[in-house]
Formats: structure tokens, C-alpha cells, sequence
């Protein structure tokens, strides 16, 4: 029995005629015949009567009929299904991202991907980047976006793209001495308390501050003390409690809140880049789709992405 088998039966059944039912189908009437017959003769079963007003099913071919079309409706589902998910409108995507990620580069990335494939499963988690690239390697994410290129065994398994770059500012609450200033100078940061990023969560970060504020000592130690937040929204926050000096990206700006001030470091600091990572052999249709979001809203990024995979 083949699915044609089912269609002929059910078309015989809409008809109630051999000929009209052939010709609907675009075959002879002869082979629409025979094929009914060698179905019946496989079933054990009279399908149809065959009377001087018409074909009719029997009660065979009435229980037979119900299941055909369950049958070719889950055969049409399952063509329909594997043709979405092949494009990636289907399936599950889990992504990793820093806080930061979200003031910037993802709003316009995931919203787009959001909208044009609602129907596939999101698992979004904000982590660090040494977190994230760790559940990347242990197959945990898809998709792992961090400040700096992802470190430690098993890196070399990964792309890697840049897919944003940013530099420091300074976040102070209105009350502090230096509310009133636009720029602040490294020498100024360097006697401040500092509301920074976990150096064994960003090791990027930490690894620039280390060269920031100078070599040889801890960082509270070479500053006023450190108060860790790894999180843009946190080091806001409690810049705005006079907690200390915030150091963060520029694009934290777009977070902030009344009662602070934003303020430029001089000279320019720049930070570790963004970076978007996926296993280098992950062939998702789901992430497929999401890179190609990512190429057509974050310039830069379509040959940078090209260049990588070029050289796996």
C-alpha cells in the first residue's frame, strides 16, 4: 500500500464515480480501477459498492477513509514540518550573553529574530563570559556572546566574531566630586573606588584593568578599593548610591537612570570587543538563521563572519 493508494480512495469517495474520480486525478480511468481493486483484494475488504447511481464507500471503506485522510493529513504535517525546521523557523536556539549585550546589539538582533520565527524555542540566559563559553564547549548553549574572544581548552573549537566594539566610561552618582566633570583622567580613577567586572568572570576585563591601573599590586590595592558588578544595570545602581566609580562601556549610557552622570575617560579606552561564538561544527538551521540576522543588522560583521568560517 502507498500513499497514492489513499488519495485514489478518497478521491473515488469525494466523486462517487470512476471517470469524474480519474480525471481529477489526472489518470486513466482503467488504472484508477485496477488500482482500487488489487487495494481491496490487499485489505481483505470490499471498499466500495458499485451501483448503477454511483460508488459508494461500504462500511469497510468508511473506516478505512477516516484513518486515509488522518494518514495524509500527518504525511502533509511531517513534509510541512521538516521543510520549517530545515529553514530554521522550527526548533530551539539556547544563547548566552553578557548584560551589556542587551543595550545595544541584541534589541535589534533577537527582536528581528524573534518576530520572523516565533515559533522557535528561545533559552536566553545573561552570564559571564567565562560561564558562558564554558557551557558553550559543554554543549549547554548554542550561542555564547562575551566580552573578548573566549579562552582556555577547547577555544580552538569555536567561531569566534566580533560583533561590536566599545569604550570606557565612567558612571558617578550626582553627589560625587566628580558629577560636574565630562572627562575624567586614569590618574583620577586610580585613587577612586571602582564598581567593576569580576576579574574570574570577565578575564578580559580584569587582564585590561590590570594594565590600566599598573602592574604589581591587586587592584584594590592600587585603588581606593573595588566593589564587583558584572551586570550593566548593577554598576549603575550603585554608582548611584555613591557606592564608588562605575567603569563600563560606553553603551551603558542608554541604561542610564536619573541621578547619575556618564562620563567620558580620557585618554580613550577602548575594551575588549564583543564577541559572538558558536561551535564550529554546529550546523543548527536554527543558529544558521540567527548568523544571518546578525550579518544584516551589525555592519561588519557578514565578512568577518565569511572570513571565519572560511578558515575552519
Amino acid at each position: 500500500m502507498e500513499s497514492r493508494h489513499l488519495r485514489y480512495a478518497l478521491a473515488l469517495a469525494e466523486h462517487q464515480h470512476f471517470g469524474r474520480a480519474a480525471a481529477a486525478l489526472g489518470i486513466a480511468q482503467p488504472p484508477l480501477s485496477q488500482q482500487i481493486a488489487a487495494l481491496e483484494r490487499e485489505l481483505g475488504a470490499r471498499l466500495f459498492d458499485r451501483t448503477a447511481r454511483g460508488v459508494f464507500p461500504t462500511a469497510a471503506g468508511e473506516a478505512f477513509l477516516a484513518r486515509a485522510r488522518r494518514v495524509l493529513a500527518e504525511m502533509s504535517a511531517a513534509v510541512s514540518d521538516a521543510g520549517r525546521a530545515a529553514r530554521g523557523e522550527t526548533g530551539r536556539l539556547r544563547l548566552g550573553f553578557i548584560g551589556s549585550a542587551l543595550l545595544e546589539l541584541l534589541p535589534s538582533v533577537l527582536g528581528t529574530f524573534i518576530r520572523d520565527r516565533p515559533e522557535v524555542r528561545l533559552g536566553l540566559q545573561e552570564m559571564s563570559t567565562r560561564r558562558s563559553t564554558a557551557a558553550l564547549l559543554a554543549g549547554e548553549l548554542d550561542l555564547a556572546i562575551g566580552r573578548g574572544a573566549p579562552r582556555g581548552a577547547g577555544a580552538e573549537d569555536l567561531v569566534s566574531v566580533t560583533v561590536g566594539r566599545d569604550h570606557l566610561v565612567a558612571v558617578v552618582g550626582a553627589a560625587h566630586p566628580f558629577a560636574g566633570q565630562t572627562k575624567l583622567s586614569l590618574e583620577q580613577l586610580k585613587g577612586q573606588h571602582l564598581i567593576v567586572a569580576p576579574a574570574e568572570e570577565e578575564p578580559a576585563v580584569a587582564a585590561w584593568l590590570a594594565g590600566l591601573l599598573g602592574e604589581g599590586a591587586d587592584v584594590p590595592e592600587r585603588a581606593g578599593g573595588v566593589t564587583e558588578a558584572w551586570d550593566a544595570h548593577t554598576i549603575i545602581g550603585l554608582a548611584s548610591c555613591g557606592v564608588g566609580v562605575g567603569l563600563g562601556p560606553a553603551c551603558l549610557r542608554v541604561a542610564a537612570r536619573p541621578g547619575v552622570r556618564v562620563c567620558e575617560v580620557s585618554p580613550r579606552v577602548e575594551l575588549p570587543e564583543l564577541v559572538m561564538s558558536f561551535r564550529a561544527q554546529d550546523r543548527s538551521p536554527v543558529l544558521a538563521a540567527f548568523l544571518d540576522i546578525t550579518r544584516e543588522r551589525c555592519p561588519g560583521v557578514a565578512d568577518r563572519l565569511e572570513r571565519r568560517l572560511g578558515a575552519r
